[in-house]
């Protein structure tokens, strides 16, 4: 009997269900999935003797991607490192489909949905033929990783939004390779932002496809770490800031005013931050507006937030215990697995403590029923 078979099935319709999960792109990712045009300058891995290990080359980053915080879930907090490890070490199921459902029966994980690594990264790009050229080939690639497991794993396409009509044809071939929502890069390709009514079309699009659109940390210039104050570690608190300032964009520009069926999810910002966040917009809506401009809203801004914005976190205490100042069905939970912030393999531990204070459909809610509304999963 080999370990994977050791390993107990879980009830998939009852065990919690991990909104925000990742792959780390093989090596054979870009470089096979490319636009043959594209392909000598494809995204891949070297050996970097300088670290001891390999590293992701990615064209227009300045340094190479040092692969153990890309997949240390499980790890002890000093055994966590930048660089130093080699692909073939890493969590086999974060790149092997094969191997996914065992680790997920290991975690007590029903199902993921599957945020890509490196196209995290790529979202920050400048070159938008580029960026398009990558992001195509992750999105073939994942088609064949998902395929694996179609009823446990749920994949989700990136767009490098070079214009609005081309957007809206990525989100027909994304919802043509069986994707369940588009990830953005946090910044689009086009002169003008997210907020303006030109996007509106990509935002119906969203709507009619049933393609939510998440907005995942670290996808935006702003919240890359270039420029960190203090300490490294100070980096940790500001990657949040890109999501909260799409937020604000897409609220105080009327995008949902114009757009209110339109769903948008902030992925692994946590949400302890929201409460305070939603009585500051009000704020500043009711004081400051004539001033400060911004859209005339039927709406207070809080109520645009509980409605149209849902949030994923892994182990977010705050969160849990300001629940009832939020809206709970737009709460999700998630593993992150195979990162280093990933609550893998104690998930369930993590679940037990944190949620031991809500009531019994505010964890359904939270763990299950908001994603799998979300996402219309049978």
């Amino acid at each position: 009997m080999n370990e994977m078979s050791k390993i107990p099935a879980v009830d998939v319709t009852t065990a919690p269900i991990s909104a925000d999960s990742h792959i780390v792109e093989p090596p054979h990712c870009y470089v096979d999935f490319i636009d043959p045009a594209y392909r000598d300058r494809a995204p891949h891995i070297i050996d970097h003797k300088e670290s001891g290990g390999d590293k992701y080359l990615i064209e227009g980053f300045p340094n190479p991607i040092g692969l153990n915080s890309l997949a240390a879930a499980g790890k002890a907090p000093e055994d966590i490192r930048v660089e130093g490890d080699r692909f073939s070490e890493l969590h086999r199921s974060g790149w092997d489909p094969k191997y996914r459902v065992a680790d997920m029966d290991k975690d007590g994980v029903a199902a993921e949905f599957i945020y890509p690594t490196i196209g995290m990264l790529i979202c920050n790009l400048q070159d938008p033929d580029y960026k398009n050229a990558c992001m195509k080939a992750y999105n073939r690639w994942l088609e064949t990783y998902v395929g694996e497991a179609p009823d446990r794993i749920y994949g989700l396409g990136q767009t490098a939004v070079r214009s609005v009509e081309e957007a809206i044809a990525d989100f027909r071939e994304i919802k043509d390779q069986g994707f369940k929502g588009v990830m953005m890069p946090g910044y689009p390709c086009t002169e003008f932002d997210y907020d303006d009514p030109r996007f509106d079309p990509l935002w119906q699009a969203s709507v009619d496809m049933d393609l939510p659109v998440s907005f995942h940390i670290l996808t935006a210039r702003t919240d890359t770490g270039t420029n960190v104050r203090g300490p490294r570690l100070n980096f940790f608190q500001a990657i949040i800031r890109g999501c909260q300032d799409i937020i604000g964009m897409f609220i105080y520009g009327g995008v949902f005013d114009r757009n209110p069926d339109f769903k948008f999810v902030c992925v692994e910002a946590d949400a302890g931050w929201v409460p305070h966040f939603m009585y500051r917009m009000d704020h500043a809506y009711e004081r400051h507006r004539f001033w400060q401009k911004c859209e005339e809203l039927s709406k207070m801004p809080s109520e645009f937030f509980r409605e149209n914005i849902y949030l994923t976190f892994q182990d977010d205490y705050s969160a849990l215990r300001a629940v009832d100042e939020m809206n709970p069905r737009r709460l999700m939970w998630a593993s992150d697995f195979p990162h280093s912030d990933s609550t893998w393999p104690w998930s369930q531990d993590v679940i037990a403590e944190q949620f031991a204070g809500l009531t019994e459909d505010q964890k359904r809610w939270i763990l299950r029923d908001n994603v799998r509304e979300l996402y219309k999963l049978d």
